[in-house]
């Protein structure tokens, strides 16, 4: 078997470290305007396609839709987004922002901004754009 020969180079490691350290910078820039990096990204999945069903939503946000509950129950509490039911079934949810969540999302978007400056400014504009394209590849996104 060839591969590694030492946990330094473990893959899963490194991203993961490299995964807590990118979200730790974009909670600390998204924290004023109160949501944290999981509820940026679910906010601005539904900006973008309202009327989501969990199942959609769970799909393109790769999460498991029990994960995905627990994040959504917040933002629901607080008013950032309503389910409502399909015009299709009735026994399916589909979830959209709401008027608060909306403003929520454009507050949120100037640390978001700011995030990926410093990011991109640390890490470098190129480098950072290859790594995007080599992880959405890897996740076929």
């Amino acid at each position: 078997m060839t591969g590694p020969t030492s946990y330094d180079e473990c893959n899963l490691l490194a991203i993961r470290r490299a995964a807590r350290y990118v979200t730790q910078l974009y909670e600390r820039h998204l924290s004023e305007a109160g949501v944290t990096a999981a509820q940026f990204s679910i906010l601005a999945k539904l900006a973008r396609r309202p009327h989501q069903t969990m199942l959609e939503l769970a799909e393109a946000m790769m999460m498991e839709r029990t994960t995905l509950l627990r994040a959504l129950k917040p933002l629901q509490r607080d008013g950032l987004i309503q389910a409502e039911p399909s015009e299709h079934d009735a026994r399916t949810h589909v979830f959209s922002l709401t008027k608060v969540g909306q403003r929520t999302l454009e507050h949120a978007k100037r640390g978001w901004h700011a995030a990926q400056e410093e990011l991109e400014t640390k890490f470098g504009r190129a480098r950072a754009k290859a790594l995007r394209s080599e992880l959405f590849a890897l996740t076929g996104t």
